[in-house]
């Protein structure tokens, strides 16, 4: 959370009416200025589930999300940034496909929705599976729909990029897990789309892209500019197309 009083009560009651019930919330706040704090005390005094965690100083994403994950105590570990939303099945759902079929990793299609929550109707559609091959060639899963079994690949944590760390942990994920992630064709969640969003800046992340293949994977300068090469082409003329408008579903 980062001032993100417009957003978080919201996004909290999106966990609190999980169909699921046996979950433990870690709000990660990084410095917040604003009312949130404020917002989130009444849900640490009625839930004993939820539970707060602030940082020293504004570090970012990723050593915000490490923090929550070192202090996790699941059996699973899932993703949702302070203004997006999971639908209320979202955790039941994919846990009964995680268990069964014995997937280490799963993710799901999403919706997008403006900033005052209205549906764009647009829908993100996840592959129905996802191999560590396919996930280096562009991000694949909508990091608030992931999610991994710690009972079997122990905690991920990611180095502190301050963009894209998410495909970063995900990458690591699969290639840990050595199978395919399950891919869950219903939309499970909400992206809030955001004109001064972190993701917003599209020039921008191309360079930390590169940095996702050349620190955070430790490829060369070549090996990463190659890559970068494959991401585009993928990202434009493949991935797109598992966008699509709610009229095509």
């Amino acid at each position: 959370m980062y001032n993100s009083e417009v957003f978080i009560s919201e996004t909290i009651n999106s966990v609190v009416n999980q169909s699921y019930k046996n979950w433990e919330l870690l709000l990660v706040d990084d410095c917040s200025t604003d009312n949130t704090l404020k917002i989130v005390q009444p849900f640490l005094e009625e839930f004993n589930n939820i539970i707060l965690l602030k940082n020293k100083k504004n570090s970012g994403a990723a050593i915000s999300r490490n923090k929550g994950i070192e202090a996790a105590n699941g059996d699973f570990i899932a993703f949702l940034d302070a203004d997006d939303l999971w639908k209320p099945n979202k955790l039941e759902v994919q846990l009964q496909y995680m268990g069964p079929d014995d997937f280490d990793v799963s993710f799901s299609s999403y919706e997008q929705i403006n900033e005052v929550g209205e549906l764009l109707n647009k829908k993100v559609r996840a592959l129905e599976l996802l191999t560590y091959k396919k996930l280096l060639k562009s991000n694949y899963i909508g990091n608030l729909t992931g999610m991994y079994s710690v009972k079997s690949l122990n905690r991920i944590t990611t180095p502190n990029l301050r963009k894209r760390q998410d495909w970063l942990l995900w990458l690591l994920a699969i290639e840990k897990s050595g199978k395919p992630a399950k891919g869950i064709q219903e939309p499970l969640a909400y992206y809030r789309v955001r004109d001064n969003s972190i993701s917003s800046n599209k020039l921008d992340l191309l360079k930390y892209n590169y940095w996702v293949y050349r620190k955070g994977l430790g490829y060369s300068t070549m090996k990463s500019v190659f890559s970068m090469i494959v991401f585009l082409k993928e990202h434009f003329f493949v991935k797109s197309k598992q966008v699509v408008t709610t009229n095509e579903i």
